[in-house]
């Protein structure tokens, strides 16, 4: 289960955007809003919202407790503003079926 954990984990930094470096009249991002919460049992969640647009929230709960069917359930989505406008979506469902993402991609609908 820990690996599992593990390659999830590994999965979803791996499609995250890379940091872009700051232009100089660019103002820096800001955290406005950041919620976590973990029972220590195996279910979490958490999300975080900044000021260039960008978010992720994530559930996760333990199955089958103490079985050898015993797995955790991961849901979430991220999402970020590109560079030309276009906001990208992941939404996603890790389980014992493994990282299954969808992705979407919509027009900014700030100016």
């Amino acid at each position: 289960m820990k690996l599992l954990v593990l390659l999830v984990l590994l999965g979803v930094a791996a499609v995250a955007p890379a940091p872009q470096s700051q232009n100089q009249n660019e103002p820096e991002v800001q955290l406005l809003r950041f919620e976590s919460d973990n029972d220590g049992l195996g279910t979490y969640s958490y999300s975080f919202e900044q000021s260039d647009k960008t978010q992720r929230e994530e559930q996760g709960e333990l199955k089958n407790a103490g079985t050898d069917n015993e797995a955790i359930s991961i849901k979430g989505s991220y999402s970020w503003v590109a560079p030309d406008g276009v906001v990208y979506k992941i939404t996603y469902i890790a389980d014992e079926n493994g990282f299954q993402p969808k992705i979407e991609k919509t027009p900014s609908t700030s100016a």
